[in-house]
């Protein structure tokens, strides 16, 4: 057998998708499988999204610029002095999805070996993008008895070495919903300055924020352009996941000028993604609003079954749609394959995503599971009702083995 890379060999499994095997095989079997394991928004997108794909005129789908086309930059500059960051259009250059926005800017911006600070639980595709560009991820630990809120300014010195070139926050945050204030961004800022770091700023989720406190940008903190790489995407915002639209901003000219040739490397983003996502500027406030709206109703009704159950514990996400749980289960890697091979009620089960894939410290997660309140509140109640039943049945079970 041929060998692979030493790289290869080093990829982690996605915990979002690594069970996709077993959830096709329960679904094969005639199992409905609720899926709280991903953030798949079930909301429509926007009709002003779908029509601009489907009215479009063109003749020929040619290469878009490696920047992202001229007027996608321009409305996405217009979106963003809307909500208070002044930017052009050389500010901001299309990728294809958020990742590749976190992949190329990491890429720009570190070097082999060098550390990336991130708050624990994490985003767990910044795993696989570090080992992508062997940058070294640094966990702060956040607590979820605090909602896992922005832990002291020591906390972080302590974990910068000569080696630290940055840090990475996201706001509001995945996987655990929390939204960071403008006293805890400037904590950031002061330590960025202080230590010459970049701080990325992936702010995907920024409309889904359910505090009367508004969405506070770190593109909106003073004299950090040098500092700041902002991650955006169209995917969570208006429900085009799909399309694989993101985009990388920053207004330090040297950087972007590197991040352009990076993006010149893999020719350009999808032509009828941008499309898309052009379209979907022109969605009306309205819409935010529903959205809004439902996800509030969604997000309430989930803590509270959950934090009615016997040993589980749920924080109350402030933003975004996900939330880290606490269960009563020694290795929840265990419980969410057990849940899809073994376990269904009714003709149901629930698949969810282990949180130790969210955490860089090994042993740390292991009796928790990050879920999303993406389904309906009908389905929800399905789910919830049926993740009861499998907690208590899997409880026995480990009764009667040590028995």
């Amino acid at each position: 057998m041929l060998p692979i890379s030493e790289k290869a060999k080093i990829m982690p499994l996605s915990p979002v998708r690594k069970l996709v095997p077993y959830a096709d095989a329960a679904k094969e079997r005639g199992v409905k499988v609720y899926h709280l394991n991903i953030g798949q928004p079930d909301v429509p997108a926007p009709q002003e999204a779908l029509e601009a794909v489907k009215n479009n005129r063109l003749s020929l789908v040619s290469y878009p610029h490696s920047a992202g086309n001229a007027s996608y930059r321009q409305g996405l500059a217009d979106y963003y002095r809307r909500i208070g960051i002044a930017l052009s259009p050389d500010d901001i250059i299309i990728t294809t999805g958020g990742s590749e926005a976190i992949l190329i800017g990491f890429s720009t911006c570190f070097n082999p070996g060098d550390e990336v600070i991130v708050m624990e639980p994490f985003y767990t595709n910044y795993n696989g993008i570090a080992a992508w560009t062997d940058v070294v991820l640094k966990p702060v630990p956040c607590d979820i008895r605090t909602n896992f809120a922005l832990p002291p300014a020591s906390a972080f010195e302590q974990a910068i070495t000569p080696k630290t070139r940055g840090i990475v926050v996201c706001n509001p945050n995945n996987p655990t919903g929390y939204l960071y204030s403008r006293k805890e961004l400037e904590q950031l800022a002061a330590i960025a300055k202080k230590h010459r770091l970049y701080l990325f700023a992936d702010e995907v989720y920024r409309e889904f924020c359910y505090t009367d406190a508004p969405h506070v940008s770190c593109m909106q903190l003073p004299d950090m352009d040098e500092h700041v790489v902002l991650i955006d995407s169209v995917s969570k915002r208006y429900s085009l996941c799909g399309v694989r639209i993101g985009a990388i901003i920053s207004r330090n000219r040297e950087v972007m000028r590197s991040v352009l040739r990076f993006a010149q490397a893999r020719l350009c983003s999808p032509a009828y993604g941008q499309l898309a996502a052009e379209g979907a500027l022109q969605t009306p406030p309205s819409y935010f609003s529903a959205v809004r709206n439902e996800y509030i109703a969604r997000r309430n009704y989930m803590v509270d079954a959950l934090n009615a159950m016997d040993g589980v514990y749920c924080p109350m996400p402030q933003g975004a749609f996900y939330t880290i749980v606490k269960l009563p289960v020694a290795d929840c890697d265990a419980f969410a394959q057990w849940l899809l091979e073994e376990f269904e009620y009714e003709k149901q089960t629930v698949m969810i995503a282990p949180a130790s894939g969210f955490y860089a410290t090994p042993g740390k997660g292991l009796d928790e599971a990050r879920i999303a309140y993406v389904l309906n509140i009908e389905d929800l109640k399905k789910a919830m009702h049926c993740l009861e039943r499998a907690l208590k049945q899997y409880r026995e079970r480990d009764a009667d083995t040590a028995n």
